[in-house]
């Protein structure tokens, strides 16, 4: 994107936040990328790169073989543990703080958004702060059987039933979303008028409806994404750029344009 043309596009977008009252944000791993964290589909470094992922990563894949997913996710887990936000989850905390955001639904579940100070956050994929027996059903703290299996390697097992492996609490393929947390995310998206889709790709459902919800409920849709989403068409404004480098700009402007227009 054309420097001027990106600057331009960046008032746009300032000016589109400052007219609206009931801001959500939806986030995908583009977001995180500049803490460090890979994304799902880049050719360099996504996760699924020579990955089987209905093998690895689904449910029916993760009973069959659990070594399999904790080989896969450890190095993802380290990473993740090591991540620290970035300018853009800063930037979301700023709009938080102005009373604009309202929430944020994201796809990630590498928790940057509660450690950065945003609230609520939607976590439609889940989490890595809890485990859960795929046999009883017993909970455990995620922190503590992450690092006690990044130290030993050892896949988890339930002390309580012991017969079942603990699957940390995030969403594999086969398995339904969080209902309660769903509902929520899309409570908050009919409130809305405006969306902010920040580095989705906007590829995996059903979260990937959540824009497309919000659009049909008269929300003003803003996509920043490196590559183009399937809701580029529908958009008001879409910026290809690294959301760490724009959104900072997009927010700094925001109560610029506002003191101008009051």
């Amino acid at each position: 994107m054309a420097q001027d043309n990106l600057e331009q596009k960046i008032e746009q977008a300032a000016n589109l936040i400052s007219q609206s009252t009931y801001v959500v944000a939806f986030t995908g791993a583009g977001i995180s990328t500049d803490s460090g964290i890979p994304d799902f589909r880049s050719p360099d470094s996504g996760i699924w790169n020579d990955v089987d992922q209905l093998r690895i990563a689904s449910i029916y894949g993760f009973k069959q073989d659990p070594s399999g997913f904790y080989n896969w996710v450890r190095p993802l887990t380290e990473t993740i543990l090591n991540a620290e936000p970035n300018p853009a989850h800063d930037a979301l905390v700023t709009l938080e703080q102005a009373g604009r955001l309202k929430a944020i639904i994201t796809q990630n579940i590498d928790m940057l958004h509660t450690r950065a100070g945003n609230s609520p956050v939607y976590e439609l994929h889940g989490h890595m702060r809890t485990g859960t027996c795929i046999h009883c059903f017993q909970k455990y703290d995620g922190k503590v059987i992450i690092e006690q299996f990044l130290e030993g390697g050892n896949i988890p097992k339930c002390d309580h039933c012991r017969k079942g492996i603990i699957k940390p609490d995030v969403i594999l393929y086969g398995e339904q979303l969080p209902i309660r947390v769903f509902q929520a995310a899309q409570e908050a998206t009919r409130q809305s008028d405006l969306m902010i889709v920040i580095g989705s790709s906007l590829e995996v459902a059903p979260a990937s409806d959540i824009p497309v919800l919000a659009a049909r409920t008269g929300a003003k849709i803003m996509i920043i994404n490196l590559e183009p989403t399937p809701a580029d068409d529908m958009a008001d404004i879409v910026l290809h750029a690294r959301a760490a480098e724009v959104l900072p700009q997009i927010v700094s402007k925001v109560g610029h344009v506002s003191s101008q227009t009051t």
